[in-house]
């Protein structure tokens, strides 16, 4: 185990205790805990969660003190701790078991998930007295959550999980689904199920979904509701979000929020305030600062707040007794993480459900494959609207590609613009009310081609793609960043050069020209606009930078669809779902003369759904297709990155199971190659172990080449 140090000559080894530590060694073959002596002087400092300084191999190394034990298996000496860093417990008990669970899934070290979990450590500010704990406006109901010591419940699965929840049984128990309103009347003798919201509580818009004040009174009661939330066109989400917040504080448990980004958080951030009151929460965000952010983590770890929300990092916020976990727009990439082991939020949500026996709450406008597979398992049940409710929210959608528009405008099959985009922006902005114009591409040009024989503008010098950053600009490669000013076309001779792809800004100038007279916004990475008044102007945005207008668009047109659905990717329609339901809900209801334009053929499964507002049945459509090419969600996928000989000798190495499919080679970046590897979802857990344990024996070997292992990548090819 652990090397003995000077101090271990103390006292009797035998009669002190054994700090089990994690050592912050990211090596596979260490992935394991350290047994450590506890000298008496740090007895009382050396608890669970703290951060400790210990000898590893020669070096004074930082760690987590995992648990205290009376002895250990380990037969020779142990070496001392070296310091107690703070007596701070910053390490809660049920995030170390979550950090082990989700590294294990994702064939990880437990050192670089807690590296995720716990912030780096800010002196000052832990050295600050705590402030006094909130005291609640409500106290606990009789149904509140039990005690943290008490049993877990029925379904509670025994020892570590599996820590993936989409391939539970098709059967959840009775007692911990969320029962829809629609499903509560009597059977024989049976009395009705009391689905009414406790008192002190207010529903607010919830009552417009089926099973929206059931969820509330699970929450309330202290039950495991889990639940994918469809939410209607133009709903005030984040208000929603507060109040399922509040009736889990309610009964006396905590919340544990994950939004895609800053917007998003500062929406949810005011609503908590407005639904809770002061004090009751903390918004955990990066660009906050390392004392700001540190400070307002022990605030949680301190259990002075019941509820925290935040950007990805918040997935492992220490919330006390968690009784709700919620994460908004699963879909967004944002919630992958780009360090390893590379988990997504939405999985390790799912998993702390599990492992907490904690209600769930997956919610957006769009719905993934994964959101649908959780509804299809049994393990969440939907919330969602009428068909009458959601006529009544919904704006007027209309493509412009199917055959009546085509007979009215012959153009507008190859129209980047057509007659009837143009039409709706001026009638929405001749009645006083902004319009939204959604654009896939940011900059100006980002795309040139030859003028006269169509060929892609290249980089004289690296092959590169040639762009315009401004109408008098010169082209300039985006690889290598050099002008070609004297740029010729190698197929036909010609210079000049005509727009292959339009971005945000190129849009901007020619809307403003064909809307004189209405200011032109613009929304984008380098400027994000958070909200337009109601009045009548056109806004031109990037994707998941739409601006909120007060009273919601008169009008909204989305435009280059084909940038989105010809992606060379898994989740292009997916993602372009998802795109487009948000800035669709941006709109006003058609009652009141909202309309959404979509520039693309009526006849394609996105634009059917979008036309008829339902992300449910484009999940369901979607999930089918990848379970019969066995895609994830529907089957489990592994990458491994690297060098073609590193990558070879891993899985020379690897004892993969029976089951597993190779796919592949294909080249990565530079000299790399890429191997994917499929197998059953139920052999999910045996996959990670073995690329967990290849690892573990190049490691020990000193393999000179890595070989990058993520489980289930967002890109695939």
């Amino acid at each position: 185990m652990a090397t003995k140090s000077g101090r271990s000559e103390r006292e009797p080894a035998e009669r002190l205790p054994v700090a089990r530590v994690c050592v912050d060694v990211p090596l596979p073959h260490l992935d394991r805990p350290f047994d450590y002596l506890v000298a008496s002087t740090d007895d009382e400092a050396a608890q669970p969660g703290v951060r400790v300084k210990v000898r590893f191999a020669g070096q004074l190394v930082s760690g987590f003190l995992l648990e205290r034990v009376e002895s250990s298996p380990h037969g020779g000496k142990l070496a001392y701790l070296e310091k107690i860093v703070s007596p701070e417990q910053v390490l809660d008990p049920e995030v170390a078991q979550l950090a082990r669970a989700v590294a294990d899934r994702y064939a990880g070290n437990l050192s670089d998930v807690l590296r995720l979990a716990v912030p780096p450590r800010h002196a000052r500010v832990e050295a600050q007295p705590p402030k006094a704990a909130p005291v609640a406006d409500a106290p606990p109901s009789d149904n509140a959550a039990p005690d943290a010591d008490a049993p877990p419940s029925d379904n509670a699965l025994a020892g570590v999980p599996s820590s993936d929840p989409q391939h539970e049984s098709d059967a959840p128990a009775a007692s911990h689904a969320l029962t829809p309103a629609t499903s509560t009347e009597p059977q024989g003798d049976s009395p009705r199920a009391d689905t009414s919201v406790p008192s002190g509580l207010d529903p607010g818009g919830w009552d417009k979904y089926v099973a929206g004040p059931a969820f509330l009174k699970a929450l309330a009661d202290g039950r495991n509701a889990r639940a994918v939330w469809g939410a209607l066109p133009g709903e005030d989400w984040a208000r929603r979000i507060a109040e399922a917040a509040a009736a889990t504080v309610l009964g006396g448990r905590g919340v544990v929020i994950v939004v895609a980004d800053a917007r998003d958080l500062d929406r949810v951030d005011q609503a908590l305030s407005a639904v809770l009151g002061s004090g009751r929460h903390v918004a955990l965000n990066a660009a906050l600062g390392p004392a700001e952010r540190y400070r307002r983590f022990l605030a949680a770890s301190r259990h002075q707040v019941p509820v925290v929300v935040g950007t990805r990092a918040a997935m492992w916020a220490p919330v006390a007794k968690v009784g709700l976990v919620v994460i908004w727009d699963d879909g967004d990439d944002l919630h992958a993480e780009p360090r390893s082991p590379y988990p997504h939020a939405r999985e390790v949500l799912l998993t702390r459900a599990q492992l907490a026996d904690c209600a769930a709450l997956v919610a957006g406008f769009a719905r993934t494959g994964e959101g649908q597979l959780l509804l299809q398992t049994g393990w969440a049940r939907e919330i969602s609207a009428a068909r009458d409710v959601l006529r009544a929210h919904a704006p007027a959608i209309a493509p412009t590609g199917d055959d009546p528009q085509l007979a009215r405008d012959p153009g507008a099959a190859t129209a980047r613009l057509p007659s009837l985009a143009w039409q709706t922006a001026r009638t929405a902005l001749q009645s006083g009310a902004p319009v939204l114009v959604q654009v896939p591409r940011r900059g100006y040009l980002p795309s040139v081609a030859c003028a006269e024989c169509r060929t892609p503008a290249r980089c004289p010098q690296c092959s590169g793609p040639l762009g315009l950053q401004g109408a008098r600009d010169v082209p300039t490669c985006h690889w290598c960043g050099r002008a070609a000013a004297a740029y010729t076309c190698p197929a036909c001779g010609e210079r000049r050069l005509r727009a292959s792809i339009t971005g945000a800004r190129r849009t901007a100038e020619e809307l403003g020209r064909a809307f004189p007279g209405f200011p032109v916004r613009t929304s984008g990475k380098d400027e994000i606009l958070d909200t337009v008044p109601a009045e009548a102007a056109v806004v031109v945005a990037t994707p998941g930078a739409e601006p909120v207008a007060a009273d919601g668009y008169g009008a909204v047109l989305l435009l280059d669809t084909w940038a989105l659905l010809t992606r060379s990717d898994l989740r292009a329609a997916e993602e372009t779902m998802r795109r487009w339901l948000n800035a669709a809900a941006l709109t006003r209801p058609a009652r009141t003369g909202g309309k959404v334009v979509v520039v693309a053929d009526g006849s394609l499964a996105p634009v059917q759904a979008l036309i008829r507002w339902d992300p449910a049945w484009f999940a369901q459509r979607e999930l089918t297709e990848r379970r019969e090419l066995s895609f994830p969600p529907a089957a489990r996928m592994a990458s491994l990155t690297g060098r073609a000989e590193a990558v070879s000798e891993f899985l020379s190495i690897a004892r993969l199971p029976e089951d597993t499919e190779l796919l592949g080679p294909v080249p990565a970046d530079e000299d790399q190659e890429r191997m994917l590897l499929r197998v059953p979802r139920s052999q999910a857990a045996a996959l990670a172990h073995a690329l967990h344990e290849a690892a573990a024996v190049r490691s020990a070997k000193k393999a000179p080449l890595t070989v990058r292992i993520e489980i289930d990548p967002a890109a695939l090819f």
